[in-house]
């Protein structure tokens, strides 16, 4: 590092200008500042030209680099427009010549853009003189993706230069939540919940079977894990929010049995076939305990392969046809992945077939062809069985049906980023900066989306798996929504604790969220927990996405529970997120000790204890004076309170636990932990950690004295 105090000045000033955060706030309230090669390796990510080299003058040079970049762009990369306004937007040309700008509907209209009078000097770009016009997008434009073309008139040719326009809503206005009618629901992770048909772990048969008990019940929604693409070889990533595609769905929720070709399996075969599920329901537990998920996948996928084969009727052929042409290019790389990783047997393909556009995997797509379109039917089959549970939601009644959850990014050895790895920062990681849960930092191994790749690319693959996530639901969570915002880059084999926030366009990205919920008419709820900006939460409150609180979190100003009619109303409101542990396990200690005994406490566990018994104190006391608890209850009254303290919340959207109502206190997740912790592979059990079949869930009489609380806090609308 080559600069001095101003000189490292001037490196924040051009971090400033390009996003990247130069400090934050931590947990404890003190404001940090960002080490300067931090801040180098961020911006280099973003392609500015700065170095751990740099001295003062190349900084000053990337400064005014950074500022001609617009003047660069004839048109904008992608320009985000809300509904009902109008918007000035920069042509940029070679100065003195003249320019016509129109914008193409989706339905094929034109429309011309009126130019301002407005006057800017030229700006002397790389040795050239740039012009600067002014044109305004009228307000009138139908909501959809519309394009802008700029057609530049030259000295003996016109360049013709086109770039993406979307008209987004200015809010999203769902129809359920138009009167004042509120929701209950159940939040639960569907791998952990099975029946005695599975393989081993939860699938979308299970998770409609799950629905429906829900639905007698008389919920409004099941809020589900993402259920995004794992790997197709073992290792398979435990995690569902690391996932190796978020734009394609996870296979082993396929239940084998339900597609229609299994019948024309003879007995011997299917015998088989049940001989395999058996075995595969009944896998010992992994290192480490909990689910075998290598195992049960593995059992899984010899049997696909027997049915992949079996003749289809003709409107099936055509369905899976249909569904293989709307995949278009990011099915088949997708497919081309998974085989090429079989025949390597990793995800980690090398440098030899490192890129889709490789020889050598040209070399190998004839060959592979079976295997590819074997992929490709088996998504076709997990988007048919994976969409089920949300129909079977609808036709019991339930207002809202399926939640489901859409992780913030993908693995870094995955699909996604294989395929396109120019839309992300391949030399960084997203994390979060140290709090109170996690000490030390997280660090989620995820290469984040470029910001400004995403944009050049008109955020097209967000605009595609917002869409295929909404096909399976009434509505979306969106986990960390701040990640519209902001994320935390940690670069490669730094510290989580050593990143930096870099910024999003929050508008565009919002805004074609915004979109593709309009279209399906799915409500969103962004988790916005954590150390948020006040005005992000009233930013999105106002384009209509709902927030959420978690009852531990929401506290006063003198560190009390939040008074239930002082919650924010346009929330879901939980006891408690899948990154908590299950309240009967906080409420005994059993969470805190198993972090002390792991060494993920910065502090001596008698002092957290004492911490956790003062929290859970005033918790208990804020439910007697809300009158919804006696002196001398005990846990189980206890728990039902907190459920009935969050539904006379004023919130919109209020979800129970599964593991709440069955008495679990194993967490499914211990952030900060990776081999230490069975992290997402812990079966559905009671509190003393006898698993729980879902046959056997209806009949708890814990479950039913919880939802019964539920539905007499929040009665099921008219």
């Amino acid at each position: 590092m080559t600069l001095d105090a101003e000189g490292e000045e001037r490196l924040r000033h051009l971090a400033d200008l390009n996003g990247v955060s130069t400090g934050f706030w931590d947990w404890s309230g003190n404001y940090q500042q960002v080490a300067a090669h931090t801040l180098i390796a961020v911006l280099s990510e973003l392609g500015v030209p700065v170095s751990d080299d740099s001295d003062r003058a190349q900084v000053e040079a990337a400064i005014t680099w950074t500022e001609d970049q617009p003047w660069r762009q004839t048109l904008p990369a992608c320009t985000v427009v809300r509904e009902g306004s109008s918007q000035e937007i920069f042509v940029h040309v070679p100065h003195g010549r003249g320019v016509q700008v129109q914008v193409e509907l989706e339905n094929g209209d034109r429309v011309e853009l009126a130019q301002l009078d407005w006057y800017f000097d030229p700006r002397s770009v790389d040795g050239e003189l740039q012009g600067r016009a002014t044109f305004q997008v009228p307000s009138g434009l139908p909501l959809g993706y519309h394009q802008l073309t700029a057609t530049v008139h030259l000295d003996d040719e016109l360049e013709v230069v086109t770039r993406p326009l979307y008209v987004v809503p200015n809010r999203l206005e769902p129809a359920l939540l138009s009167g004042r009618n509120r929701y209950w629901g159940v939040n639960v992770q569907a791998y952990s919940v099975r029946s005695h048909r599975s393989w081993g772990l939860g699938d979308a048969a299970d998770l409609a079977d799950l629905t429906a008990i829900c639905a007698q019940q008389q919920a409004d929604f099941l809020l589900i894990n993402p259920l995004h693409a794992a790997e197709v070889v073992a290792p398979v990533e435990d995690s569902p929010y690391l996932p190796i595609s978020r734009r394609w769905l996870n296979l082993t929720y396929i239940r084998p049995e339900a597609i229609p070709e299994y019948v024309q399996l003879g007995p011997r075969q299917q015998a088989k076939i049940e001989q395999a599920r058996l075995q595969a329901a009944s896998l010992p537990a992994p290192r480490g305990g909990g689910l075998n998920r290598d195992g049960s996948w593995e059992a899984k996928k010899e049997a696909l392969e027997q049915i992949h084969p079996l003749p289809r009727s003709l409107h099936r052929e055509a369905q899976l046809g249909a569904f293989i042409e709307a995949g278009g290019p990011s099915l088949y790389r997708y497919a081309l992945w998974c085989a090429l990783v079989e025949r390597v047997g990793s995800t980690d393909l090398g440098e030899e077939f490192s890129s889709p556009d490789s020889p050598a995997v040209h070399a190998l797509e004839e060959e592979l062809a079976p295997r590819i379109h074997f992929y490709q039917w088996c998504q076709w089959v997990a988007a048919e069985q994976c969409q089920e549970p949300n129909r079977v939601a609808h036709s019991l009644g339930m207002r809202v049906g399926i939640m489901a959850d859409l992780a913030v990014g993908v693995h870094r050895f995955g699909a996604d980023y294989w395929a396109n790895p120019e839309v992300f920062a391949s030399t960084m990681s997203v994390g979060a900066p140290p709090d109170m849960y996690s000490q030390q930092g997280q660090d989620w191994s995820q290469p984040p989306l470029n910001p400004r790749a995403l944009e050049r690319v008109g955020y097209q693959p967000l605009r595609e798996i917002f869409a295929a996530t909404m096909r399976l639901s009434g509505a979306l969570r969106i986990d960390h929504i701040l990640g519209l915002f902001r994320l935390w880059w940690i670069p490669c084999g730094e510290r989580a604790d050593h990143g930096a926030y870099v910024y999003f366009d929050h508008e565009a990205m919002v805004g074609i969220l915004l979109l593709e919920a309009h279209r399906r008419g799915v409500m969103v709820i962004g988790e916005d927990l954590g150390t948020v900006e006040p005005w992000v939460r009233q930013y999105l409150n106002e384009r209509g996405v709902l927030g959420t609180s978690v009852l531990w979190f929401e506290k006063d100003e003198h560190g009390w529970p939040l008074g239930a009619d002082r919650y924010r109303e346009n929330v879901l409101a939980t006891v408690n997120t899948h990154d908590l542990p299950p309240t009967a396990g906080y409420m005994e200690g059993t969470h805190t000790r198993l972090r002390d005994r792991l060494g993920l406490l910065v502090e001596p566990v008698e002092q957290v204890m004492a911490q956790d018994l003062e929290e859970q104190d005033r918790m208990r006391q804020r439910l007697i004076e809300w009158g919804l608890l006696a002196e001398d209850a005990g846990p189980a009254e206890m728990l039902e309170a907190m459920h009935r303290y969050i539904a006379r919340t004023p919130a919109r959207l209020v979800a129970a636990s599964l593991v709440d109502a069955v008495g679990e206190k194993q967490p499914q997740n211990l952030p900060g932990t990776h081999n230490e912790y069975p992290n997402w592979r812990i079966p559905l059990s009671d509190a003393e950690g006898t698993p729980i079949w879902l046959e056997d869930l209806a009949e708890r009489p814990d479950l039913n004295r919880l939802f019964a609380v539920m539905r007499q806090e929040i009665p099921r609308a008219n």
